[in-house]
Order: structure tokens, then sequence, then C-alpha cells
């Protein structure tokens, strides 16, 4: 009986200590791993400084990739203007919507929000359901939980309070010596322009291939609720489309363009938003130089477009 007794207690701390044991070590390898994490999300510290740096934004941002990279405010910052860019890579309306949610307190009531409107802003710009998994979960160390489309408690818990239990392969970084990957460092000085017309391609075929509907009404919706958001507290949203080079919009069929420009002219008039298309602006449709790649401007491209900005954009004539 005793025998019975003993082996009952056995397996209960069996039961007990085997996960805590686990649990422990899961919690030991999850510090220093999230140090390393934090490099995929360091196009996120910039929200970390608004509280510090930006308290009251006068003029600012949303938008995907053609928001993060296509402005550049340091000549407005060295007039002494707040500035800041909202935008991130791969960024949806859905999600420009609950970044504006989650920060939009710190625009001024009287700043102006560019809202980029591109030419895949109203469908999706990540190309598969991995792609669009690894965008949505940088969210979740950016928003709160509120604030998160579809949140999802446990994804919240694997890649943001525990992201070791979602390390994968990842976790080799723990244990450099044992890291055979290797890494390629790709050198793009000099760029020709067949190389870049096939970049162009590239980027094209992105935005474009395998899309069943380049117009959902979801997206546009998402669009409405951003512009509601910014009128129902002051802020002036301005409509713009940043610049494209030649070999990109060489590809781009009229029949696309018609309905894009109907679709954005439509809502700009719905809710008075004033709209700029800057897509085959002169200055920079055949000038490669200001081009990082057919569709993203380099940093003196983006300083460039956004000084024209200031002296073409009626709504930023209030700062001068």
């Amino acid at each position: 009986m005793m025998t019975k007794s003993y082996d009952v207690v056995r397996f209960l701390l069996k039961c007990i200590l085997i996960p805590a044991a686990a649990f422990l070590v899961i919690l030991s390898l999850n510090r220093p791993y999230e140090n390393i994490n934090d490099e995929n999300y360091q196009d996120l510290l910039k929200f970390s400084t608004l509280e510090t740096y930006y308290s009251s934004v006068q003029i600012g941002n949303l938008g995907s990739s053609h928001g993060a990279y296509d402005f550049n405010y340091e000549h407005l910052a060295e007039r002494g203007y707040s500035c800041f860019n909202f935008a991130n890579t791969s960024q949806t309306y859905n999600y420009d919507y609950a970044v504006l949610k989650e920060f939009g307190h710190y625009l001024t009531a009287d700043s102006v929000l560019f809202i980029p409107v591109s030419y895949f802003s109203f469908n999706n710009e990540v190309t598969n359901s991995r792609e669009a998994q690894a965008m949505s979960i940088r969210y979740y160390r950016l928003l709160s939980p509120e604030n998160i489309p579809d949140y999802d408690p446990y994804v919240d818990l694997v890649t943001h309070k525990l992201p070791i239990l979602s390390a994968g392969e990842d976790i080799m970084k723990l244990f450099p010596s044992l890291n055979t990957a290797l890494t390629a460092h790709a050198a793009d000085d000099g760029i020709d322009e067949a190389e870049f017309a096939r970049r162009a391609k590239d980027r094209y075929s992105r935005h474009f291939d395998n899309k069943e509907e380049y117009f959902l009404p979801e997206r546009i919706e998402e669009l409405y609720d951003i512009i509601a958001y910014c009128q129902k507290r002051g802020v002036t949203p301005v409509l713009i489309t940043t610049p494209f080079s030649k070999p990109y919009l060489d590809l781009v069929s009229p029949e696309f363009l018609e309905r894009f420009q109907e679709t954005t002219a439509k809502i700009a008039n719905d809710t008075g938003v004033r709209y700029y298309d800057y897509a085959k602006d002169e200055r920079f449709y055949a000038d490669l130089s200001l081009f990082s790649d057919a569709d993203h401007l380099t940093d003196e491209g983006a300083l460039f477009f956004t000084d024209i900005l200031w002296n073409e954009v009626i709504e930023l004539q209030r700062f001068h």
C-alpha cells in the first residue's frame, strides 16, 4: 500500500517538476532570444521616440513602403517643424488605421497627414499567407490588443511575450558557433538601365500578378475610415501618390490606371480631401538616380520630393 502511495506521489511530482523545468528552460532562453529577435523590428523603434521627441506632430504620413521611404522631413525639421513618419513596409490601410488609433493623439489639431495611395493600396502588397502573417506579427509589439486587427491571444503569447516559442530555425542564433547559415551581401552600386528595368518587372509582378481583385471593397472602406478619423479630430488628411520610375510605369495598363484614378477621385470628392498625383512627375519619372528601385526613392530623392511638397501642397501653406 505504501509502495502504491509512493508511486502516485512520484508520478505527481514528475507531472509538476518536468513541465516546471521545461518552463524555466524556456524562460532562460527567451530573454537572450528577445534581444536577438529585436533586430527584426528595428523599423518599429521610431515609435518609442514619439513621447520624448514628437509629442506634438504637425506634419506626418501613413503608408506602406512608399510612405516609409518616400518622405524625408530633414529640411522641415531644420526649420523647427515636428514631423513623423508613421509608415511601415507592406502596411495596408487596416494597419494604417490601427496605427492611427494607437498614435493619432500625437497629431496636433491643425496638423497635416499624408495618406499615400499607391497602385497596390486597394489590394495587398504581400504576396502570400506566410508573408502576411510575418507582417501582422510585428504589430503585436507595436499596438495595444484592442487596436490590432484580428487580435489573437495565442499569437501574442508566442510572438511577443514568449517569442522563443516561435523561433523555429532562428533559435540557432543563440548558438553562433553552430549556426551555418550564410549571409549574402549584394552590391547595388552602378545598376545599369537594363538591370533597373528587370527589377521594375519584378516589382510590377509583386504588385499585380496573381491578384484576383485590385480594388477590394474593404480596403476602400478602410481609407474612408482613416479620413473620417482625421477630420473628426481636426487633422487635415491629404491623399498622395508618390513618384514611380518610367520602367515601372511603362508596365501599368491604361485600363488599370483609369479605374485607379476613378476610385481615387471618387474618394477625394466624397470626403472633400485634396489628392496629389506625383506618379508621373517629370522631375522624377526618367531620373533613375532618384530611385533606389522602380518605385522607391533614395534618401536624396525623398528629401527632394518632400521639399517639393512643402512648396506645392496647399495644405502645408499654413505653416509657411
